[in-house]
């Protein structure tokens, strides 16, 4: 009995009248149904199972039934769920706490979060949770205003897909020889993430990589340049988001034109406009004329909510063509032991149970993962022209390409492979290694072309670090 008898036989996988069976390993020797009725006969006789799967959803478990409810209220409205004083920022890691967004530093007063203008220089209280306060006692003057005033202080923002909020299944869950009792250990906190993992993601991220990779995200960086920044992060994403459907949650970001200080906003739809899991997938990619019309609704939002000074930088799509090129032949860690499960078959399995990311691009079809990549790049034309032409008044608004090909080169020169900068479970998405290497590409880039928004360097940082170490971390 293999893992396709197991799955059928708890009714994880079904088989649909008048479709075929998928199976993700070779079938078993005996007959199907003769292997599936012995394998119901020994579930049916089980003194131990207490939770049959008949149909119901996992949440209906009793003991898993509550926090089912909470991450679904945080998912569908993208705002953490313990938030006190309402101002969008939390004092709780996840459940789009403060692994999305910085950490609220007073979640009992709607006007103390990250990203604010100071009130009153921050004598007395941290307004804006940077852990600069007070006043310096050898001549009076707050610290805030010592150490901040005119250094040009902004926030980072991501309004971005899956890879944006960086994806991740743990390959020790599901790869046979890695399974231990420690294996699970960070489960609950992927889950109360929507099993994403902004805290690591190449963007937002501010905990140290677990990729062993030494660069910093675009956070970091910025933190760094000014530790004024500290804390002025929002990883505004959601799995399966695009630009047909932003609208549904853009409302979660936080910004107040009169009270805040800019921001750098990142929007980076890197996929699912040409993304879906259909059978036929093309009718149901956006089109140009779609995208740009969604597009210029979101910018017209961003500018009656962004202070005015910020940036908007549009990400192109990727081109997932790389995926088949570099994994179909390779063996998934399913298939690791045994040597009999690739991608290619991981591909074809998630394609007849319709539950494929892409199938677009994870197909043997070479046509139609060329057209998939056209209409990628032709979306990406959509966004550049629309960066060229259209002009705000709260932010300037430029056009970055998705450098996928870039940083692969970047990684073989250090001796790395292809193949390991896509998460080895899913097959999909980019790791953190691939998302960290596209930070440092962005960061070069904006260096080069647009200094200005990237702000200076504040001078005083070294000081800010004697004065308050840490500045109360993250």
């Amino acid at each position: 009995m293999n893992a396709d008898v197991v799955c059928h036989t708890l009714e994880f996988c079904k088989q649909d009248a008048g479709r075929p069976l998928c199976h993700l390993y070779p079938p078993p020797k005996v007959a199907w149904e003769l292997t599936l009725k012995k394998a119901r006969h020994i579930v049916g006789k089980s003194q131990t199972l207490k939770y049959p799967r008949s149909n119901s959803s996992i949440c209906s478990l009793p003991f898993l039934a509550k926090i089912c409810q909470e991450i679904k209220s945080a998912i569908k409205k993208s705002v953490p769920f313990k938030d006190s004083d309402s101002d969008k920022y939390s004092v709780f890691p996840t459940l789009r706490g403060y692994h999305w967004r910085g950490r609220d530093c007073n979640d009992h007063s709607k006007t103390a979060y990250p990203g604010r203008r100071p009130d009153n220089w921050d004598a007395h209280q941290d307004s804006n949770c940077n852990g600069i306060w007070g006043i310096d006692p050898k001549d009076g003057i707050p610290y805030e205003k010592k150490f901040c005033e005119g250094s040009q202080p902004r926030g980072i923002i991501l309004l971005g897909d899956s890879a944006g909020a960086h994806f991740h299944i743990a390959p020790e869950w599901i790869t046979a020889l890695q399974i231990s009792l420690n294996s699970f250990l960070n489960l609950p906190t992927a889950v109360s993430n929507e099993l994403d993992w902004p805290q690591f993601s190449g963007i937002t991220g501010f905990l140290d990589s677990t990729s062993g990779i030494k660069e910093d995200s675009i956070y970091l960086r910025l933190r760094k340049r000014n530790h004024c920044n500290h804390r002025d992060y929002q990883n505004i994403s959601k799995n399966g988001a695009s630009s047909q459907n932003l609208e549904k949650f853009i409302e979660s970001l936080s910004r107040n034109q009169l009270l805040d200080y800019p921001a750098i906003v990142i929007y980076a739809m890197i996929g699912n406009d040409v993304c879906n899991g259909k059978m036929d997938p093309v009718p149901g990619m956006t089109t140009p004329e779609k995208l740009y019309s969604k597009v210029m609704e979101t910018l017209k939002y961003l500018n009656s909510h962004l202070p005015n000074g910020s940036h908007v930088i549009f990400y192109g799509l990727a081109d997932g063509a790389f995926l088949w090129d570099h994994l179909h032949n390779r063996y998934h860690p399913l298939g690791q032991l045994n040597k009999d499960v690739t991608y290619a078959q991981l591909y074809s399995f998630l394609s007849c149970l319709q539950l494929s990311p892409c199938q677009g691009w994870m197909s043997a079809n070479k046509t139609l993962r060329a057209l998939t990549s056209e209409r990628a790049e032709l979306l990406s034309r959509t966004l550049k022209t629309v960066a060229t032409r259209e002009k705000f008044t709260n932010f300037n608004l430029f056009y970055l390409d998705f450098a996928f090909q870039e940083i692969t080169e970047e990684w073989q020169r250090r001796g790395g492979q292809p193949w390991q900068l896509i998460e080895p479970i899913d097959g999909f998405h980019p790791n953190e290694v691939a998302s960290i290497l596209l930070a440092e590409h962005f960061w070069k880039k904006v260096q080069l072309q647009w200094p200005e928004v990237l702000g200076k360097e504040n001078p005083f940082n070294s000081q800010i670090e004697q004065v308050f170490g840490d500045q109360g971390g993250h």
